[in-house]
């Protein structure tokens, strides 16, 4: 564990003496990690599953978007959920509510979800060949950014609530992206946020960044983020 942090398997580092055996560690952790990666992304391609890793900050609705996702897919797509939290099941729950299986991991301390971890929740989630696999990750901008899960996409969430200039705070994650959900949109009359300079942001990061806008609670977008995923999913089976 960071000593600094708190945080058990991460890729940044610190000023300290010792630091080349620090990031020769670190380096060690990736390569192990990219290993269950690769056999994790082996898995979902031999079966046409989908596999996406969903990233935010807390608090940006990704679990209310994913529920609503669900219940707007209903029975005519398979999908399963690895949930991701340092505590409770109270996510696994909800997504189990709106119809689909879910499986809980919680990481204490860790502050992301790694690849040996999600392969253990997919092989026990045992979803149908072409399934949809949402992995929301734990809730941070950073720790998830250099960890590869096995995903086809990973796609990040930013929410209305938040300040606009988060994609510059924290370029690794919008550059590792596919997708980026502008969230929580309905709130947009209502809070100071500036959605032509996000933009900008995110796309002076990530210049290939597909952006789209998104409402859990209006349904705005919805349907071109459903659209979205299954046109990605029916191009695994061709």
């Amino acid at each position: 564990m960071c000593t600094t942090c708190g945080c058990e398997d991460h890729t940044h580092t610190h000023p300290e003496p010792g630091g080349r055996r620090r990031v020769s560690m670190e380096k060690n952790l990736l390569a192990k990690n990219d290993a269950f990666a690769a056999r994790n992304r082996s898995y979902f391609e031999a079966r046409g599953i989908l596999a996406l890793n969903l990233v935010s900050s807390p608090g940006s609705g990704k679990t209310s978007l994913l529920v609503a996702t669900l219940e707007r897919l209903g029975s005519a797509h398979s999908a399963a959920v690895v949930e991701g939290d340092q505590q409770t099941s109270r996510d696994a729950d909800r997504i189990r509510a709106a119809g689909a299986p879910a499986l809980q991991i919680n990481t204490g301390k860790g502050c992301h979800l790694d690849a040996h971890s999600v392969e253990h929740a997919i092989l026990e989630l045992a979803p149908p060949p072409g399934a949809l696999v949402f992995i929301e990750n734990v809730g941070n901008l950073v720790c998830p950014a250099p960890f590869d899960l096995g995903e086809a996409h990973k796609v990040v969430i930013l929410s209305v609530t938040e300040g606009e200039d988060k994609p510059l705070k924290y370029p690794d994650m919008f550059a590792a992206a596919d997708l980026m959900l502008l969230n929580k949109v309905d709130l947009l009359p209502h809070v100071d946020f500036d959605e032509a300079a996000c933009l900008g942001y995110a796309l002076q990061v990530n210049p290939r960044l597909e952006i789209l806008r998104t409402s859990a609670r209006s349904g705005e977008g919805l349907q071109a983020w459903i659209d979205w995923l299954l046109a990605r999913s029916a191009a695994l089976v061709r």
